[in-house]
């Protein structure tokens, strides 16, 4: 009897687990290192979010919010199968917007801000070292 009963919770587990896992953006291998004096972060010690593309799915967000740097995957949590590329709402603006399907997001911790947006963006690691940036995963 017990032999049947762990046969079902183990079949019931399986089944479960076999749900649908499309709808999160895949783990690829992110290692950018920069200089902070790189011209490509020129805005970023004044708070407006940066865009460095060839790292991640759709590219990278960095965000400077007081001392604290944030870096996301620029590939919306909307149906990230289709790697729609987040947009900046205006400059020095703390949202993005995924232009696909109009859901937007805070830059502040990556929470999402307007439906159909339900997950937040995917975060990396940054680390600050002498004057250089890494964003690693």
């Amino acid at each position: 009897m017990i032999k049947y009963f762990y046969t079902i919770l183990f079949s019931s587990l399986l089944l479960i687990s076999c749900g649908k896992a499309d709808n999160y953006i895949p783990d690829v291998p992110v290692n950018f290192t920069t200089l902070l004096t790189d011209p490509r972060l020129a805005g970023l010690s004044s708070g407006t979010p940066i865009f460095i593309n060839g790292y991640g799915i759709a590219g990278l967000i960095l965000y400077k919010s007081g001392a604290k740097y944030m870096a996301y995957d620029r590939c919306s949590t909307v149906n990230p199968q289709n790697k729609c590329a987040l947009v900046l709402d205006e400059t020095k603006s703390i949202t993005v917007t995924d232009p696909c399907t109009g859901a937007k997001f805070l830059l502040l911790d990556g929470s999402p801000a307007k439906a159909p947006a339900i997950r937040d963006l995917k975060e990396y690691n940054v680390y600050i070292s002498n004057n250089t940036i890494s964003v690693t995963n």
